[in-house]
Order: structure tokens, then sequence, then C-alpha cells
């Protein structure tokens, strides 16, 4: 193989973290090189050495045979390096074309910016990730696939040989993934080299070539897709046995809690199901199907127009979130970092914010007693923080997600809805998130679980019921469902061959 580039024995220490640890390994032109590891393990930081936003405490990085060593992102730039992060940096006021080239747009005569050209070598850009879009259009007008194109555009200006790609399907649809995948493809048959984070593992082997994984820093290998199972890497990755099959748990159902009767709003339509005592009820659908906009109905969050609640056999009506959580309910939200955590607020801060009453006295908080609680839990549910007043910014996506799950715990909610309890965590917590849900059925919490993910919604749950186009089309139970007869109803079809499923109510 003709290496592009190499890292040698690259370590980066923060205050009581070693981030990496003499991490070693090489990647190929013209290879899609995948890198994986549970959250933390310090995938995003190596990337971050190698985009020059850090410095590494030891070791080297080689690009094309010489050693090199990046003061910052524009000279990692200059040497073909480009990087899209998980999280976008396009800016939805401002064009296609002005965010391909923010900070350096081509100018002309007293430096005025050249538009003219600006726009033509946008156009250019984005022939290239096969895109045929205005350049002068706003990218808040923009769909996720095309933005993480344009996102792709933009690093391909810098004349980028290295194109790093991080978690690029978290926010897309399964054929706007396709989508994507042939211009990587095309990418690599240019001679680029493309670096493929992502936590989807099923995806190594649709376009990676060979894949290397870091364990707590540590580098653990490198093999060849072609001869490596998942089941090797994510022995790789974490160590220990996956839970991958439904858990029984003696569940054979109890007393109903939970009743929806006809529930209509502008985003479903006269949607009816139950929920009994330590139940975990699957709420499954393909994007728009209406699944979230059900949650937050029932968590008093978004109005609806017809229908009824009831809890216990008795009706409730909520204004207000702050209701729904007096009567019992909880909602941990698919969007943790804009919806659910308070970032900026250290972890005890986040876990007690949904029972502070619970430790206030006279107006004062007890500061003692919450950080004994929240102690408590942190060691429950295995959160990896230096402390109780690390910033939940700071975390790792799958801890920000136990934080989130601890606030409920803590609140003890009769009936908990969580909303994709694992997007964007690793294969590890994503294990230890199952366990914890099985584990809060099991103590008697009634719990309704939203995921796009199939595979996932069958190893949690007792019960399936499916959504498309707000309209409910069917419930499974577990012994019947299958991933094949689930997608047929997430696409308003009877499974095949098997009519109509059983309606379990």
């Amino acid at each position: 193989m003709d290496t592009i580039l190499a890292f040698r024995g690259i370590r980066k220490e923060f205050p009581g973290v070693v981030a990496l640890d003499g991490v070693t390994f090489e990647v190929a032109k013209g290879e899609v090189h995948g890198l994986v590891g549970e959250n933390g393990a310090g995938k995003s930081t190596l990337m971050h050495v190698l985009a020059g936003v850090y410095s590494p405490d030891a070791g080297l990085l080689e690009v094309e045979g010489r050693e090199v060593r990046f003061a910052d992102e524009m000279a990692a730039q200059r040497s073909g390096i480009g990087m899209v992060f998980q999280e976008r940096s396009l800016v939805g006021s401002l064009s296609i074309a002005e965010n391909i080239f923010a900070g350096r747009q081509p100018v002309k005569f007293l430096n005025w910016v050249d538009r003219r050209r600006m726009n033509r070598e946008a156009t250019e850009l984005l022939r290239k990730v096969g895109l045929e879009l205005d350049p002068s259009s706003l990218v808040s007008t923009l769909s996720s696939i095309e933005q993480q194109l344009v996102e792709i555009a933009k690093a391909l200006s810098l004349d980028a040989r290295i194109l790093i790609l991080d978690e690029p399907t978290a926010t897309i649809t399964e054929i706007e993934t396709h989508l994507l995948f042939d211009l990587i493809r095309d990418l690599k048959r240019r001679g680029i080299s493309i670096i493929y984070i992502s936590h989807r593992l099923d995806e190594l082997h649709s376009i990676c070539d060979r894949v290397s994984v870091l364990k707590d820093g540590v580098y653990q290998g490198t093999r060849v897709m072609g001869q490596v199972s998942l089941d090797e890497i994510i022995t790789m990755m974490v160590g220990r046995k996956i839970l991958n099959t439904y858990d029984d748990r003696g569940f054979r159902g109890g007393d109903t809690v939970l009743e929806v009767r006809g529930l209509s709003s502008t985003s479903f339509s006269d949607v009816s199901f139950s929920l009994r005592r330590a139940e975990i009820l699957g709420l499954a659908g393909l994007a728009g199907a209406g699944r979230t906009e059900i949650a937050l109905a029932l968590f008093g969050a978004d109005p609806y127009a017809r229908g009824e609640i009831l809890l216990g056999g008795e009706r409730v009506e909520f204004s207000h979130s702050r209701e729904a959580i007096a009567a019992g309910i909880g909602y941990l939200t698919e969007d943790r970092k804009a919806a659910g955590l308070f970032l900026e607020l250290p972890v005890a801060a986040n876990i007690i914010a949904a029972n502070l009453r619970g430790f206030t006295e006279r107006g004062l908080l007890n500061d003692g007693e919450a950080n004994e609680q929240s102690a408590r839990f942190v060691e429950r549910l295995r959160i990896n923080t230096p402390s109780l007043q690390q910033i939940a910014l700071n975390l790792s996506g799958g801890n920000q997600q136990k934080v989130l799950l601890a606030r409920w715990l803590m609140k003890r909610p009769g009936i908990l809805v969580i909303d994709e309890p694992t997007r964007g965590v690793d294969v590890g917590a994503k294990n230890e998130i199952y366990g914890f849900i099985r584990e809060i059925a099991r103590e008697g919490t009634s719990l309704i679980v939203i995921s796009s993910e199939l595979p996932e919604l069958l190893i949690l749950c007792d019960r399936i019921m499916v959504m498309c186009q707000g309209r409910k089309t069917g419930e499974m139970l577990h012994s019947e469902a299958t991933e094949e007869g689930l997608m047929h109803l997430c696409a308003g079809l009877a499974p095949s061959g098997s009519g109509a499923p059983e309606v379990a109510r």
C-alpha cells in the first residue's frame, strides 16, 4: 500500500485524563479507513490532532512520508487535511457559496468580494459531490443530506487529500446514506483518503477497506474489513459481552397504567394504544411518522386537538410538562444537547434538575444531599466523569445520555418515555443503556421507547406499535415481530404473507 498518513506514538493528555496513549497506525492513499471505539476512546481527540485543533504531547504525524507539525487548523488544511465535524459548522443565514469560502472569499479590485467567481467555483465543487444547487441559496433551505454534502464540498475546496468524516450518517436517512456512500466511493476512485468514524458498525462492511480500533486512548489494532467480523471488532472495542437478544424478564402483562384514545393533532391522527405496568412498549416509524409528537403530547409539551389520555383509568389533561411530571410521567428527549442537558452546568446539577424541590429547604438548595444522591446515581449508571462538578458538555455522548437517564431514575416516574435512547452513542454504552432500561422495567416502571433502529426495538420491547405518516398502522407482540414485518407497517403496508398483525391492546 502507498501510505499517505501515519500516526507514530501519538499521546495527548488533558487535566486528569490521558486521552491518547501511544497511538500508531497508517492510512493508505485512496483508502476508506474506519476508526471505531467507544465514546471516550480517543477517536475525536486523535482526529483533532490530525486537523490541527490540538497539538500532541508526544509522537508525530507523517503526511506523504514527511513529518508534519500543525500549529493550527489552517496549517493542517494547507497540508491537505479536511474535516467534516459531527456537529455541523454551516451558517444557515449565509448562502452555500459563502459557507464554502467562509473567511477566504475570492476578491477583486479594492478587496471587494468577487461573488461571480465565488459562485462559479462553488458550483463546480457542488457538482463534485453530486449536487445541482444554486450556490446563492441559503443553507437553511437545504435538507440534512444536502448540508452534509455541502460540508464535504467545503472540505474539498481546500484541496483535501485526506478527508475526515465524523459520524456522517448520524442525522440522515437510509436512502440518503446510500447517496453519501456513492460519493465516498467516487472520492476514493479519485485517490482521496477518507477516515470514517461511525458508531453504526454495520456500515463498516459497506464502505470501509480497513478499520482501526481504539479503547481508552490505546490503539487495539487494524483489520481488513473482508477478513473480520463485527463481533470481533466489538470485542476489540469493549472487551465484554453485548446484550443483543430480547430479555423476557418474565413479563406477562399487568394492569393498564396508560390509555390513549383517538388522540389527534396537526402531526398525528386518531391514535389509540395502551401501556401496562412494567411493560416496554416500542414506538416505530420512519422520519415524520409522528412518534416524537405523540410523546410530547403525552408529556404536556405539545397540545393536541382531540382525544383522551387516561392514567390509572382517570382522564388527565396536561397544559404543561410540569403537570405531567407531577402525575408520574418522565420524558427523555431525542436531542440531549439541544433539549435535554444544561450543557454548561455540572453533572450533579443536571441529575437533580427534575427533582429540585426534593433538595430545597426554605428556598435554599441542600448541596450536600444533592451531591450525595447524584453520586449514588453516577455509581449505579457507571457514568464516566472525573467529578460531579464536571461540565456536562465535556462528557462523551454515552455518558451524557446516562446523565439524562439518572435524572429520571432519581425522579422515579411511573411511566418513562425514552426517545432515541442510544442515538450517537457507541456499542458499549448502548449495551449498558439496554441493561438499565430492562432494570427499570423489572422495578415496575412502564416504558415507551421510541427508536429509528428496528433491531433496537426487537431487543428491548415486549410489544411494538408502528406509525406511518401520523397514523397507527399496527402493533406486534415481540413473539411475532420481525424487521421485515415492522418495515412493512412503517411503510403503511400489512406484513408480507401474514395479513394484518394481531393488535394487542
